[in-house]
């Protein structure tokens, strides 16, 4: 198991925050390896990475366990979730982690390279509204070269069809409610542990210092953030994988 000198485990960290995201997203899994067919598809086997909003950082080990010869630069404000991505990683020098907030407009002069092949993001963009997140989709643009690609798997909701969504909707709580009572936790009980324990203690609660308890976005359509990557200067934009409440859009510069 991976260990640093504290003791922590934190492979048994990443393990549980995947186990509460798949509470919610039961197909979690199955959009990263769509996700990761595009990126060797169009930016090849040793593509240099950005993972957009990295939390704990579980593109990037799925990105390595596919593709070896990657490198990835994470970038998050999350102080507890990048305590975990820092510990999970400190060993491996095809990983870096930059602490940054995206609706700073400065961020990208924090990274360490002027472009990727590839950015990466999931279930992460939803915390921003509509006008901020085309921002920083035409920063994104600027940081992919020519040829490269992004991706954005996270909620997108067609509000043309109601019914449709409502009984999406009635069906996914219920089987939530039955993982629940088979001992799934959900997200505030995830961070209720990290609170208590003795190295994510203090991050965690400079996370809920930063963010609160949970930040109120946006989640457009899909055709909507196709629309706007390729306003933001994509030449290609659609979405490569869905879900009936979540998709996964690839953008080619």
């Amino acid at each position: 198991m991976a260990t640093v000198s504290s003791g922590t485990d934190w492979r048994a960290w990443q393990e549980s925050w995947d186990r509460q995201q798949e509470w919610y997203m039961p197909d979690r899994e199955e959009r990263f390896r769509v996700m990761l067919d595009m990126v060797e598809a169009l930016a090849g086997p040793a593509p240099r990475v950005l993972d957009l909003a990295c939390g704990t950082g579980t593109i990037t080990a799925r990105l390595l366990a596919r593709l070896p010869n990657a490198t990835s630069t994470g970038v998050d404000l999350d102080p507890a979730l990048l305590t975990i991505a820092e510990g999970t990683f400190a060993a491996d020098d095809r990983v870096s982690f930059v602490t940054a907030d995206l609706k700073d407009p400065r961020w990208p002069t924090l990274l360490p390279y002027d472009s990727y092949d590839a950015v990466l993001t999931a279930t992460a963009l939803h915390w921003l509204h509509s006008e901020p997140l085309a921002a920083l989709y035409g920063q994104i643009a600027g940081l992919v070269r020519d040829g490269g690609v992004f991706m954005n798997a996270d909620h997108m909701i067609d509000e043309t069809t109601p019914r449709i969504n409502a009984a999406e909707r009635a069906q996914r709580h219920t089987r939530m409610d039955q993982a629940k009572k088979n001992g799934a936790l959900d997200w505030a009980e995830w961070w209720e542990l990290a609170a208590h324990d003795p190295v994510l203690a203090a991050p965690t609660a400079r996370r809920f210092e930063i963010y609160g308890e949970h930040a109120d976005g946006d989640t457009p359509s899909a055709d909507w953030h196709a629309r706007v990557l390729r306003e933001a200067g994509f030449g290609e934009a659609r979405p490569v994988w869905r879900s009936p409440s979540d998709a996964l859009v690839l953008a080619v510069k």
